[in-house]
């Protein structure tokens, strides 16, 4: 996607939004992301961090995007009082998901399926965090009902940590599949590492995820087995 089209997505879809929301009354949540942290020099990530964001870099346009949308949302809850909640959303997986929309499980599951190599950029030593779809909109639904007043921003995501490594022999192994890993070069700015600290959601929303990444995966990779 045109990354000039991602940054001017993302406002131009919160101001028309947050608009809406300012004529009619309504509470509005902006899904946010993790990518406005960057790549972090705090680990685990907590909301207070503001993030080590490159501004020139091939991923700013949807990094800064974001982090523009987050702080038009917090300049219409303090001019126009504005009923915000702003979500912070880690890296998110499931069944429904694109088979080709570029995701990291995503494409493990797919190239494993179909017995292709399975590319990882780097060595495979960077950590993300993987949270189930069904956790995540549970945390949503909980937010949005949550006290009025509390604006965010809040982290959702699984706090388990694994390696991108680690992520392709899980799905190898779950999969069945005889894939071989291949090592790519690692793109420019990619995170080293993601994990959410989630203390304000579990203080807030009384809200934890209860979907372990393996469990998911089945669930997931049962899903792939059907469309592929």
């Amino acid at each position: 996607m045109d990354p000039i089209y991602t940054f001017k997505t993302s406002v131009y879809a919160a101001m028309n939004c947050l608009g809406l929301a300012k004529r009619t009354g309504a509470r509005i949540l902006q899904a946010s992301t993790s990518e406005v942290y960057g790549d972090p020099e705090v680990h685990p990530q907590p909301e207070s961090y503001r993030g080590r964001v490159n501004t020139t870099g091939i991923r700013s346009c949807y990094d800064e995007g974001k982090r523009a949308a987050e702080t038009l949302f917090f300049d219409y809850y303090r001019q126009h009082k504005v009923d915000i909640k702003v979500m912070r959303i880690f890296n998110t997986y499931g069944p429904r998901m694109d088979i080709d929309d570029g995701r990291v499980v995503s494409s493990f599951i797919t190239q494993a399926l179909k017995g292709k190599d399975i590319t990882i950029y780097g060595d495979g030593s960077q950590t993300r965090s993987f949270c189930y779809v069904d956790d995540l909109i549970e945390g949503m639904v909980r937010f949005m009902n949550s006290r009025e007043g509390f604006t965010g921003p809040v982290n959702v995501g699984n706090p388990g940590e694994f390696s991108i490594k680690e992520l392709a022999e899980i799905v190898i192994e779950l999969t069945g599949s005889h894939s071989k890993t291949i090592f790519k070069p690692l793109p420019s700015d990619d995170p080293m590492q993601r994990k959410p600290a989630i203390d304000l959601a579990r203080k807030e929303l009384g809200w934890r995820p209860k979907i372990q990444l393996r469990d998911g995966l089945v669930r997931t990779i049962e899903y792939f087995r059907k469309i592929i």
